[in-house]
């Protein structure tokens, strides 16, 4: 086949299926467009067949190429995704878990008050614990010393790394139904042991000061990365008329953005624990850092979620990016 004679033959064509593929099409355009799309398939294979890569292979594949986007659809540009993912996906998100996470933190808090109690009242359980000298040297030194001994960027990266990996863990083994209330209730314990230490040597005025700036926001985050994780496996174990499958898959698109949306509200609280909490600012001014931080996160949460939903979002993909939906009846 001669490859020339080919395209001067069929060069009108081509050039009409490129026009129709950059128009705005009606029924009738779009039938056109298949059938001219066709044939310069058929017209590629003939000129691949015959001479290989060729001027004319490339332009008509190029045509080709811009056609079965206007047939298949094309994906938002990255910067508009990225744009819907933290204005609509992610608040959206946030706010179905408005109740659950609060519920949580209620119960966390109420966990870390009885321990904190149990432990700053009895003297024999102070003293199973450890040493008292080694107590009273926790008390007094390591734990106010824990937030300044390294170099406060380092710290800062430290406590953010680890707790976008707790948050994490929270949210991806959610479906288990047990990871997230193990690592709710081991958090609850071991603040209130420290809690409890603190008062038992007289130094509890320190351990709430420390702990409020960033502490505010840090537990919140694991508080709603929780909440995410326990909605996910209640899809699953109550999926309604869907399968368990479904049920499973949308939970998990929708609330998986989660733990990647408390990244960035942990980097927050890390940056206050390692910049703020430690260091030689007034304490109303750490708590009022502190209280601002977290207030940024709850009217994102609650007056950008609420405003995401109302405009139907759920967190979930559009139907083009994750499929057609099945259809149940009722």
């Amino acid at each position: 086949m001669d490859a020339d004679a080919l395209a001067d033959a069929r060069n009108r064509e081509w050039a009409r299926l490129d026009e129709l593929s950059r128009q705005r099409l009606d029924g009738a355009g779009v039938d056109e467009l298949i059938t001219r799309y066709r044939a310069a398939s058929a017209d590629l294979a003939d000129l691949r067949s015959s001479v290989g890569s060729s001027p004319q292979s490339a332009y008509v594949s190029t045509i080709l190429a811009r056609a079965r986007l206007r047939l298949t659809g094309q994906s938002d540009n990255v910067l508009r995704q990225i744009a819907r993912f933290f204005t609509l996906q992610l608040p959206a998100a946030l706010y179905r878990l408005r109740w659950t996470t609060l519920v949580i933190a209620v119960a966390s808090l109420l966990v870390v008050a009885v321990v904190a109690v149990w432990v700053s009242s009895d003297p024999a359980l102070v003293a199973a614990l450890g040493a008292k000298a080694d107590l009273a040297y926790y008390a007094e030194h390591a734990f106010t010393d824990y937030y300044t001994e390294n170099p406060a960027a380092e710290f800062a990266g430290m406590v953010w790394t680890n707790n976008a990996w707790i948050a994490a863990q929270c949210v991806l083994f959610g479906v288990t139904g047990i990871w997230p209330i193990m690592v709710l209730m081991q958090n609850a314990v071991n603040v209130g042991l420290a809690v409890g230490i603190m008062f038992a040597f007289g130094r509890g005025d320190v351990v709430v000061l420390y702990l409020l700036p960033h502490g505010m926001l840090e537990l919140t985050c694991v508080f709603v990365a929780a909440a995410a994780g326990l909605h996910i496996f209640w899809a699953w174990l109550a999926p309604g008329e869907r399968t368990r499958g479904v049920a499973l898959a949308a939970a998990g698109r929708s609330l998986g953005t989660v733990a990647l949306g408390l990244v960035f509200a942990l980097a927050l609280a890390g940056t206050v624990e390692g910049f703020v909490t430690g260091w030689g600012l007034p304490w109303p001014l750490k708590i009022g850092i502190g209280a601002l931080a977290l207030g940024l996160f709850l009217g994102y949460m609650l007056i950008l979620g609420r405003r995401a939903q109302r405009r139907g979002e759920t967190g979930d993909l559009t139907e083009f990016e994750a499929g057609t939906p099945t259809l149940v009846v009722g």
